[in-house]
């Protein structure tokens, strides 16, 4: 925790990644990917029929939804953590710090340290990730069987996921938070073992 002019930076739970990706995942999302092209008219035909394009592209839709209920669930264990942080804080009582304070914060306003891990981890739409992950969990709290999905919902998942998002926002007021007195680290769970490792090695 830190001050800058009598200003009380405040130090949120650490966010911590699992791992949310199978075998299978990273070689349906490219084919998907490829699939949607072809589809899209912007690669070459490949001999494969429309019905085994649109398979590969709803195959890697359900992967990607899959990831994002994982992510989903760190997310949302954040954010509960946040909230129990703050009300332990008793300057931040009745300031009506909410769920969706923790959230919007994260998703549109996290610090530099967080969005910098996660660009050197590839991830450019951090915000779009964030606000899907969140938005889906609030349905699913565990990725559900492919087989009660609707081709049409998996096709536009992440349609459904923004507004699913937005409506979660729009449950109860909340206050919107500075993001000048939040700061938090961001770990991937490996990592973050790691970090613990050493730390009881040097006790």
């Amino acid at each position: 925790m830190s001050s800058y002019t009598d200003r009380r930076v405040y130090t949120l739970p650490p966010l911590i990644l699992h791992p949310f990706s199978d075998a299978t995942g990273p070689g349906e999302l490219v084919e998907s990917s490829r699939a949607s092209l072809i589809m899209h008219g912007l690669l070459p035909q490949t001999g494969q029929s429309r019905e085994e394009l649109e398979r590969k592209l709803l195959a890697g839709r359900y992967s990607e939804l899959k990831m994002l209920c994982y992510v989903g669930k760190d997310l949302v264990r954040w954010v509960e953590q946040c909230l129990d942080f703050a009300a332990h804080q008793p300057e931040l009582g009745g300031k009506g710090i909410a769920f969706q304070s923790f959230a919007c914060l994260l998703v549109y306003d996290p610090p530099a340290n967080v969005m910098d891990k996660m660009r050197r981890w590839g991830v450019t739409d951090y915000k779009g990730i964030f606000s899907r992950a969140i938005g889906l969990h609030s349905v699913f709290t565990t990725p559900p069987p492919r087989e009660i999905l609707s081709d049409d919902f998996l096709r536009h998942y992440y349609r459904y996921a923004d507004h699913l998002f937005a409506a979660r926002l729009s449950l109860s007021k909340y206050a919107e938070l500075d993001p000048a007195d939040y700061e938090f680290p961001l770990y991937a769970s490996g990592e973050y073992a790691r970090m613990l490792e050493r730390e009881w090695e040097g006790l």
